[in-house]
């Protein structure tokens, strides 16, 4: 399904304001790993942002998003307080890991294994 126009605004400026909230309560460094929102969608009634969440090189990703959540209260009142005039109703909040970094080691990892093949035959 397609984002309208007003979703894709809405979205950009939750990711906008949500990365400033994450840094000034420390939300950007978690468990020596580097935490960091990679894309903001929001749904088309406007009433639910789902917040995807990059994690690089932190122990445990599980216990990462338990720590954002924990602040859930707190990212919410601050972007409520910056986005007040600008929404008539603060979006509810959800947040997912986003497992494409994952992904990406996991084919560079396969593409070195079958150019060493090639290499060794």
């Amino acid at each position: 399904m397609l984002e309208g126009k007003r979703q894709k605004q809405i979205a950009g400026v939750i990711h906008e304001e949500m990365t400033g909230i994450f840094q000034k309560l420390g939300l950007s460094m978690i468990d020596g790993g580097l935490v960091s929102i990679s894309s903001v969608k929001v749904t088309p009634d406007l009433l639910e942002a789902r917040i995807y969440l990059s994690v690089f090189q932190a122990k445990d990703n599980e216990a990462v998003l338990k720590k954002v959540e924990e602040k859930a209260f707190e990212i919410k009142r601050d972007l409520a307080a910056k986005m007040k005039n600008q929404l008539r109703r603060i979006p509810e909040i959800k947040y997912y890991l986003d497992d494409t970094l994952d992904h990406v080691f996991k084919m560079e990892e396969l593409f070195k294994k079958i150019d060493e093949e090639k290499k060794n035959e």
